[in-house]
Formats: structure tokens, C-alpha cells, sequence
């Protein structure tokens, strides 16, 4: 079953935006990256690693990562996270199987892990032991809190969300809210990528390796900082979204004809009178209380119900180019799988078509970045569970018999609840 429809697949497969692949070497062409992570933060890591070209083996159990079952919220972890990868099958509960990823850490650049505390040193797979076997080794760990007194605490991106202000700042008063999205844990793993891609520009310098890691607690708190620091500058605490004062007047969402929703702004004189003028509204820019954005700030409350009773009889369509025009900030309310169709993200080359484990196909989002105007593009389909075992562990050294007692084959793991 594939999660797009013909519209946006076709659309995603004919892009003309040529991937950076196509135009030359990929920036982190021959790194080695030996993953062992799950879930999200560890896996967006090695997703960005491995977009930049970087060959990223990812080290399951025999049963594959539990996050290929997720159900709910989870469904969608394992085929977002994981592109660009190879899958290598290893029980390392057993002797055998954790000698073998020893090997493979030997041959490789980077290691990249997202296990509870105490988790690595009691395989022997922490940074010190490792070092020791790979002066050269990055290692790069995401946790739920860097050094310090939390740091033995297991951490959940709600959790994180709570503790640094990100859900009272989002909800309203007395109602915190996590983001609809798991922000820190996909941030976590992005800045984890950063000081592993800053950890290999020195080591050409230096020759060796260093311990990388990226914490969501943290994470979470540099979200906060603006907050933090507005309480800082004003010595008046910052209130959650839903009941901040906005230091602009036009700056809400509002309920046009056909009951669609627009978040509309103008930050600026010129917005405003340009929106006064799409708007046939010609008596507000007369009002003298309304002469200045401070002004529109002191009687927002009135004037944002007399524009929402023009704005009620307007349809989104006829809007769009007009605000287009005179550069007025605007977006409809969309829906995430409203994105499978979105005109821009298909022809710029924003989605691409990904082949699952499964055989089935989808419009995939790439990350937000271009090289020289060129988008990275997924160069495989999510590997099958050890669809990579055997010819991993024959460039190791191990002959057949070995990765036959190693179980080196392809799993095939029915989806069920983990």
C-alpha cells in the first residue's frame, strides 16, 4: 500500500531538481557510520549522515529495531528516520554477536547510539572501551540530559517538554501542551549530526576521535531561551502562546467564508495599509487610533473582530495572490497529510519517492537543506531487516559457515504491536 496519492507521486517522481548525488561525490562520501539506536533522536542522526552521503549500517537485534512495529503515533518513526541505511542483524547478547559489531566498530568513523544510561557500558560498547580499540572513533551518544544531576533520569521528548517551559509556553494558562510533533527528539538528533560533522573536521587535524553528545533536555531549554531571556530584558515572565501579548496587532488566525481557517500578519505600516486596501478596508487607515503598530497593539481586541467580520466574507482562494503580491504574511491552516499535495514541495523537489521495506512507495519529506541548488536524495529503500548481514560480515573476514552461525540472512518480522 503506498501513502501518497497518483497527484502527489507523480509529482514527487518527475521533479527536475537534480539530486546532489547526480552532480558529483556527496560531502561525507567513505565515512562509515555503525549505528545502534531506536526510536527517533539516534535514527535522525543517522538519517543526516547518511543524506550526506556517509555509509550508515544500522545494527538491529535479530527481530529488527522494535520501531519497525510501532503502531499510533509511532507508525510513521521507523520509515521517516531510516532512509539511506543498511541494516545489519547481530543478538548481541551473545558472544558471537557482540564480537562481530566490535569488528565492524573497528572499521568504522563514527559511532552513534540513543540507549539508557548504563546501557553501552554494560556491553562494553562505551566510549572509553571503544576508544581503546579506535583512537579515531567519533562516538556520538543522545540522552535525556548531559552531565549533571538529572543525568541518570530517563527522559521522553514530553517529558523534556514539560521541564524546560516548551509545554507551558505552548498551552494555555494551567493547560500545558507538547508540540504536536517530536521536536526535540529530531532536534537532538540533528545536533548530534553537528558535533559529529565538527568532531571530524578537527580530527583531521588532531587524528583522533571524540565523544559527541546531545541531550534533549537541553535541547529543549535552547527552545526556551527567547522566553527566558524576554523574562531577562523585561523582568516580566513570558506568557504562554495562546495569552501572550503579541507586539503586533494583525498577527492571528481567522475564520474566513466556507469556515476555512488563515493565519494572517502585517508587522508593518506598509503590510497594513496594504491589507486595508485588499480588504475594501479604507476607514481603519483613516482611524487616528490606529496610526502606529503600538497604536493597532492598544485596541487589538476591537479591531481584530471588526477584520474578522470582513475576513468572514472573503474566500481563501481569491486572498492567496493578492496577500502574494503585496507581500503580506499568510498561510492556511494544512492538515499533514493535506502536505502528500502541496504545489511547492512537489515541484521544487522537497518530496522525493521512497521505496519501503515492504516494496510499497511514498512522497517522503527530504531534510530542508540544497547543495549548489541540489536536494539529498534517499539512494536505497528501507533495508530489510539483516538485509545487509552477509555482505557486512564478508568484508569483516567471516566466511559462510561463520555468518550462517551468526544468522546472516534477511528476517522477515510480521508488523504487530511491540
Amino acid at each position: 500500500m503506498t501513502s501518497v496519492s497518483s497527484t502527489s507521486a507523480s509529482s514527487a517522481s518527475a521533479t527536475s531538481t537534480p539530486s546532489a548525488e547526480q552532480q558529483g561525490a556527496l560531502p561525507l562520501a567513505g565515512i562509515r557510520v555503525i549505528e545502534l539506536s531506536h526510536m527517533v533522536m539516534g535514527p535522525t542522526c543517522g538519517m543526516i549522515l547518511g543524506d550526506l552521503g556517509a555509509e550508515v549500517i544500522k545494527v538491529e537485534p535479530p527481530r529488527g529495531d522494535g520501531t519497525r512495529r510501532l503502531l499510533g503515533t509511532g507508525a510513521g518513526f521507523f520509515r521517516t528516520f531510516n532512509r539511506n541505511k543498511k541494516s545489519v542483524a547481530l543478538d548481541l547478547d551473545t558472544e558471537a554477536g557482540l564480537a562481530a559489531l566490535h569488528k565492524l566498530v573497528d572499521t568504522a568513523d563514527v559511532f552513534v547510539e540513543n540507549f539508557k544510561p548504563g546501557r553501552m557500558a554494560s556491553l562494553g560498547l562505551d566510549y572509553a572501551s571503544l576508544r581503546e580499540r579506535n583512537p579515531r572513533l567519533i562516538y556520538v551518544s543522545h540522552k535525556g540530559f548531559l552531565n549533571g544531576p538529572y543525568e541518570h533520569r530517563l527522559a521522553l521528548d514530553e517529558v523534556v517538554q514539560m521541564m524546560a517551559g516548551l509545554a507551558y509556553m505552548t498551552g494555555p494558562v494551567g493547560r500545558p501542551l507538547r508540540a504536536g510533533s517530536s521536536v526535540n527528539d529530531i532536534m537532538g538528533g540533528m545536533f548530534g549530526a553537528i558535533g559529529v560533522l565538527a568532531a571530524l573536521h578537527e580530527r583531521h587535524t588532531s587524528g583522533r576521535g571524540k565523544e559527541v553528545q546531545s541531550a534533549l533536555f537541553e535541547n529543549c531549554v535552547l527552545l526556551s531561551a527567547q522566553h527566558m531571556q524576554q523574562f531577562a530584558a523585561t523582568g516580566v515572565p513570558a506568557a504562554p502562546m495562546p495569552e501572550r501579548i503579541s507586539a503586533w496587532a494583525v498577527y492571528d488566525v481567522f475564520r474566513l467564508a466556507n469556515d476555512e481557517q488563515m493565519f494572517i500578519a502585517a508587522t508593518g505600516d506598509g503590510q497594513w495599509r496594504a491589507l486595508c486596501a485588499i480588504l475594501g478596508r479604507a476607514d481603519l487607515l483613516a482611524d487616528p487610533r490606529l496610526a502606529t503598530n503600538n497604536d493597532r497593539v492598544l485596541a487589538r481586541e476591537w479591531l481584530l473582530q471588526t477584520l474578522g467580520e470582513t475576513l468572514s466574507r472573503f474566500e481563501g482562494a481569491a486572498l492567496v495572490p493578492l496577500f502574494e503580491r503585496d507581500h503580506i504574511p499568510f498561510a492556511s491552516i494544512t492538515k499533514p497529510e493535506d502536505l502528500f499535495d502541496d504545489p511547492h514541495l512537489n515541484e521544487s523537489g522537497g518530496l522525493a519517492r521512497l521505496t519501503l521495506d515492504d516494496g510499497s512507495e511514498t512522497a517522503m519529506p527530504l531534510l530542508p537543506i540544497s547543495m549548489d541548488g541540489a536536494r539529498l536524495q534517499p539512494r536505497s529503500p528501507i533495508a530489510k531487516i539483516g538485509e545487509h548481514t552477509a555482505d557486512v560480515l564478508r568484508g569483516l573476514g567471516y566466511d559462510e559457515a561463520q555468518i550462517t552461525a551468526l544468522g546472516g540472512g534477511v528476517a522477515q518480522v510480521p508488523r504487530e504491536a511491540a
